[in-house]
């Protein structure tokens, strides 16, 4: 009796003992996989973390340390050229924070120190150069090959890289913004307010290339309207005075395209122009302000600031320069100069905006 007792106690311990060692294997099983599944949210979760930094630094792609050194080359100061140069740091600035340098040198007006400037941006190795107006344009284009070049306030790549076969890109390491309003449009203006015109004057600059441009192109609108015209050429800003002079005694109104020369002698055109009461169409904003009574307006601090963002591309986002097209303002105002109107006693219609 007491050996069957001691019996069955043995079995319901030997049975407790397996329990207990089922109980143990079938919790180890669970946490096991537990700590799979676990590890499989873990994954999942560094999977998508690391996602989310992938976009992080894509989006901030020059945050690794990397500063990117640029360039500027200014053909001159006035009031449009320094706008695109402020719009183009600002941007990039507002791109890149602290993880950008800017060197800024002004040409003058002088294709050799253009060319100067250029090159020791070169020597230097600088990741990138903005070439503020064709000249620069042109002597970064023959300094370097391999550095990404960027124009603003150029007006014709065509004309200025001389290529034949124009796409929209250039198709080397250059690429930028062009600040050409419609001319016809511009030549429209000037009928608009002077239907009576007998003979417009053509003020430009001979040395810069895309002020040609422009006034071929001015003059074949003036043809296609039957309006006479003539040219007067200055070589440089020495000429100014008697060259517009000239003009102001034999024209009704005179055009000056966007021409960073004359841009820069704007006092002196006026002071020639206001007494012989000739009034002046601008192909510019700051030539008007200066001198003309109306212009079809483009804002350079936007095309400077929409360059600044083609840079970003290149730089931080590995964009192709040779593939990039040419880009263009995307609106022009028609705008007016309301002292020199005044003085002039000439009225515009509703549609202008007076220049600020």
């Amino acid at each position: 009796m007491h050996y069957s007792k001691r019996i069955e106690r043995s079995a319901e311990k030997r049975a407790f003992i397996m329990k207990k060692k089922l109980l143990s294997v079938v919790l180890t099983a669970v946490m096991a996989a537990t700590v799979l599944t676990g590890c499989g949210s873990t994954d999942n979760g560094t999977a998508s973390t690391t996602t989310g930094s992938a976009a992080q630094t894509e989006a901030a792609a020059s945050t690794d340390g990397k500063v990117y050194n640029i360039g500027i080359c200014q053909l001159v100061e006035h009031e449009a050229l320094d706008a695109a140069t402020q719009g183009f740091q600002d941007a990039l600035k507002d791109k890149l924070g602290d993880n950008v340098k800017f060197d800024l040198q002004n040409a003058q007006g002088e294709q050799t120190t253009a060319a100067t400037i250029c090159n020791g941006f070169v020597s230097d190795g600088v990741d990138l150069i903005l070439a503020n107006a064709t000249s620069p344009l042109q002597s970064a284009a023959a300094a370097t090959t391999s550095i990404p070049i960027l124009g603003t306030s150029v007006t014709d790549y065509a004309t200025a890289l001389e290529i034949s076969d124009w796409s929209g890109a250039t198709g080397r390491n250059i690429s930028g913004t062009s600040d050409l309003a419609p001319i016809e449009e511009q030549e429209a203006m000037l009928k608009e307010l002077f239907p009576d015109v007998k003979q417009v004057g053509l003020l430009y600059c001979s040395a810069e290339a895309n002020s040609l441009y422009q006034i071929q192109l001015f003059e074949a609108a003036l043809d296609k309207d039957g309006i006479a015209y003539k040219e007067y050429a200055i070589a440089d800003t020495n000429e100014v005075q008697s060259v517009t002079t000239a003009a102001a005694g034999e024209c009704d109104v005179l055009y000056i395209p966007t021409d960073n020369t004359l841009a820069s002698v704007t006092e002196t055109v006026y002071n020639v122009v206001a007494p012989a009461k000739v009034p002046v169409i601008a192909g510019e904003e700051g030539i008007c302000n200066g001198c003309g009574v109306a212009t079809l307006s483009i804002s350079y601090y936007d095309l400077g600031y929409a360059t600044g963002e083609m840079a970003y591309e290149i730089l931080a986002e590995g964009a192709d320069i040779t593939a990039m097209d040419v880009r263009y303002a995307p609106n022009v105002t028609k705008k007016y100069n309301a002292k020199i109107c005044e003085e002039l006693g000439i009225t515009v219609p509703d549609d202008y905006v007076a220049i600020q």
